[in-house]
């Protein structure tokens, strides 16, 4: 395979903050192996809608594009990769570079949004969607982002399914339940559909029967304080641990009984694979994105009721037969489906064809 030029808009694979878009990327430079080449750590990211912001952010891409058109000339790049691409993180550079070398550009997790073509993002909206138009290849992780990519292909380009994946190349064999009934949560503190899983968290536990749970927490963010105040109620039963480093985190996964995250408006969850690949039961409601990354015989529960995961967690921390099921079943999914050598033989498949194409 030749050289593959790697950029991540949103979140460079090197940005020093953790979350699931940095981990997605360093998973697919792993993935895509020693010929991919991570090009630009330029962010471009608009959160606010500020006019002002995008167009310098715009002037910052089109000299960092020039510049990698004499890189990729000199190194001889073969295809160009971007992972994530929307209305607020656009790929600003990936199709001036890719059009200028005469190489694929293909596209990981691009979403369309023709309703922010009016508005405050809407400069940012017409390059994304720029982009998506430009691509060779559009590569998603879910069904529910499949639609709109159907929806608008652009000409002959392909749509193809990568089953989100987990750099790593084992997983355990099987664990036995643990004694202490542990529940674990993982997710950032923000405003927004990260609040809102917490709040059904809190409300989850409030519903519970079984009496000696405990609850740690792992996330941090600027809404902690609000977040802190919904499981005040509980007293030591919760404690918040803050950000972890990944080690603490797969070691607490190791110990726990039961991994509660709702998953409000989760692309996907990389915390789901994580959970799973340890043998960890996962509660979650069911919700797009989520369905494709959980074992089958996982019992997502409705959204609009709290019982349903209140019941689900009472089920797993009473019955080790249950457990054990949820456990192993969890463990097979992840071996078969989202590992790191399932995921490179997909990536494979699709980009020799596609460079092979271009010579």
């Amino acid at each position: 395979m030749s050289s593959i030029a790697f950029y991540a808009p949103l979140k460079p694979p090197t940005h020093p903050t953790p979350s699931g878009d940095r981990a997605v990327a360093r998973a697919l430079l792993k993935a895509i192996g020693p010929q991919a080449e991570l090009v630009s750590e330029l962010r471009v990211y608009d959160g606010k809608g500020a006019i002002g912001a995008q167009e310098t952010l715009i002037d910052a891409a089109k000299i960092e594009a020039q510049n990698l058109i004499k890189q990729g000339h000199k190194q001889g790049w073969q295809a160009w990769f971007t992972y994530h691409n929307y209305y607020k993180s656009p790929d600003l550079i990936g199709p001036i570079v890719s059009k200028a070398l005469g190489i694929p550009y293909i596209l990981l997790e691009a979403s369309r949004a023709k309703k922010r073509l009016d508005g405050p993002w809407a400069k940012f909206a017409e390059l994304a969607e720029t982009a998506c138009d430009h691509a060779d290849a559009i590569l998603y992780f879910t069904q529910h982002d499949r639609q709109a990519l159907e929806a608008y292909r652009h000409n002959d380009q392909q749509i193809v399914h990568l089953p989100p994946f987990l750099a790593e190349t084992e997983t355990v064999s099987s664990r036995d339940k643990p004694k202490s009934n542990k529940i674990l949560s993982v997710g950032m503190m923000r405003a927004g559909a990260k609040s809102q899983s917490y709040t059904l968290i809190a409300q989850t536990l409030h519903a519970l029967k079984t009496p000696d749970w405990h609850l740690n927490i792992v996330g941090d963010g600027p809404a902690r304080d609000y977040i802190e105040t919904l499981f005040s109620p509980f007293g030591k039963q919760v404690t918040f641990l803050g950000q972890l480093d990944k080690p603490a985190i797969a070691a607490l996964y190791r110990n726990a009984s039961v991994f509660l995250w709702p998953g409000v408006d989760e692309a996907f969850g990389m915390v789901y694979l994580e959970a799973q690949d340890a043998g960890l039961p996962v509660v979650a409601q069911d919700r797009p994105g989520l369905r494709d990354v959980i074992a089958p015989v996982t019992r997502l529960s409705a959204v609009d009721t709290i019982a349903d995961m209140a019941q689900d967690i009472d089920h797993l921390l009473n019955d080790t037969a249950y457990w054990q099921n949820r456990s192993q079943t969890g463990i097979e999914h992840i071996r078969q489906n989202h590992l790191l050598g399932a995921a490179r033989k997909n990536l494979m498949a699709i980009l020799t064809p596609l460079i092979r194409s271009k010579l």
